[in-house]
């Protein structure tokens, strides 16, 4: 009903704006230089405020009473199911949700379980069909009142322009706000947890401490501070990023220098592509490749050498990591290297360079802002990525600088923690304490990155 009505406001901005620009042109007659904005801008206008009144309205209205439908659930709750701890109350009601929804939920617990969630479910059908109806017939009837007003509204001497051209500056405005609001809100909702978290572990032993096994106290509701060290999770972390690195980018960059200044129209029209395509295979399969193949060769290329090798390696991880980078790295390179003036390039060669030494000496220190921002999201990339590390990795918090044993990373940890029959409070404490961490950790190399932008920036511009 909702995706019905969003199209309904869809159709509407279309008729705002060609009855607006019809309007405008039908008052201006023969004389358009009558009107102060040309007749597109009257249509511009009565299009944007029908889409914003609407589309603003439908938004709000859906998450506020998807809170209210929650809140009058919880309100409505049977008597019998009173006693039930929050988290058994959380999930009686994402049944009873899922079951109006018609979605697969799990077995119930038991009969009176069963009982209260069906009668949930009940009323959660009607609430969900009211606020269905409800915020569609009110959002489509505003829209219609915004087209209305706005057509009314369209005369000779209507500052259409500066109106439209504010709408859309606000617009810019939020869509610039969205992402540090982003920020802000994804820092607010670990902080909480997380100080809570150290309230009960001392903040050293979790950053200093070598031994990593939080599950141990999690079922009698306790985390002993002695086995919360981080020290193993990021030792791996900043192991398999360095290796993928290591592979990214010397094979990232002169792939893009190859590209941009020695291959050929031809050449290049067809390996940009294919060397993109890595970018859309599935973690999953780099994974799967990462355990099948890249390790088992690792594995007996070591053997061979008379080196112990774990089934599950760093090595391989970071390798196949490294792979899954290449393009991101290639790619932007590669732009920001075709970015750089050609003056630049021409002024070289009539000093006598060679195209190799134009390139080293001119066009990558022009180009370095943009390759160390490239360079910085394939780590942010690697830093954040799971599937490969947990097929090919392992998951056992091993402290070594041995890139041939098995280690782990803190995303790995993470999904372990919050995941599963793990789920609960004394888990999601470590969880989101190595979240912030990570978080902090980011931060900090975007701040070194921007710096070393800036100065390189200030210096060739």
């Amino acid at each position: 009903m909702l995706i019905l009505t969003a199209f309904i406001i869809a159709a509407l901005v279309v008729v705002a704006q060609i009855a607006g620009q019809r309007r405008a042109a039908t008052l201006a007659g023969d004389e358009p230089q009558s009107l102060h904005s040309r007749p597109i801008y009257h249509g511009l206008k009565s299009a944007l405020w029908t889409g914003l009144v609407g589309f603003s309205i439908l938004i709000v209205a859906s998450v506020v009473s998807r809170q209210l439908i929650d809140t009058q659930l919880r309100a409505s709750l049977p008597t019998d199911v009173q006693g039930y701890a929050d988290i058994k109350k959380d999930r009686l009601i994402s049944d009873a949700k899922a079951v109006g929804d018609g979605d697969i939920v799990s077995a119930p617990l038991d009969e009176g379980y069963k009982t209260a969630r069906d009668a949930l479910a009940q009323d959660y059908l009607g609430l969900k069909t009211l606020r269905e109806w409800g915020i569609s017939i009110g959002t489509v009837l505003a829209s219609l009142a915004a087209l209305f007003l706005t057509y009314r509204g369209i005369h000779r001497e209507s500052r259409a322009r500066n109106s439209s051209e504010r709408i859309i500056r606000g617009g810019l405005f939020v869509s610039a706000g969205i992402a540090i609001l982003t920020t802000i809100g994804i820092l607010f909702s670990l902080l909480g947890e997380t100080i809570k978290f150290f309230s009960n572990v001392p903040f050293y032993k979790f950053l200093f401490g070598t031994h990593w096994s939080p599950l141990s106290g999690v079922f009698e509701g306790v985390v002993d501070e002695n086995t919360v060290g981080a020290i193993p999770l990021f030792a791996g972390t900043f192991m398999i990023t360095g290796i993928a690195m290591l592979v990214a980018v010397p094979i990232g960059l002169m792939a893009a220098v190859y590209l941009s200044d020695y291959a050929s129209p031809r050449v290049r029209a067809w390996a940009k592509p294919l060397l993109e395509i890595l970018a859309g295979i599935p973690t999953v399969v780099y994974g799967f490749f990462a355990a099948i193949t890249v390790a088992p060769l690792i594995r007996g290329s070591g053997e061979a050498l008379g080196l112990s090798v774990a089934s599950e390696s760093a090595l391989a991880a970071g390798f196949v990591m490294g792979i899954m980078i290449i393009p991101f790295i290639s790619s932007l390179s590669d732009d920001v290297i075709n970015a750089v003036p050609q003056s630049l390039r021409d002024g070289s060669y009539g000093l006598g360079a060679t195209k190799s030494e134009t390139i080293t000496k001119v066009v990558l220190p022009a180009a370095l802002p943009g390759i160390v921002s490239a360079v910085l999201l394939g780590i942010s990339r690697a830093v954040g990525e799971t599937m490969i590390v947990v097929m090919a990795a392992g998951q056992g918090a091993n402290l070594t600088w041995n890139p041939l044993e098995a280690v782990t990373t803190v995303t790995v940890q993470i999904v372990a923690l919050i995941t599963g029959d793990t789920e609960a409070d004394t888990a999601a404490g470590p969880a989101f304490a190595l979240g912030f961490t990570l978080l902090c950790i980011t931060l900090i190399l975007n701040m070194f990155a921007l710096r070393i932008v800036q100065k390189y920036r200030m210096r060739y511009e």
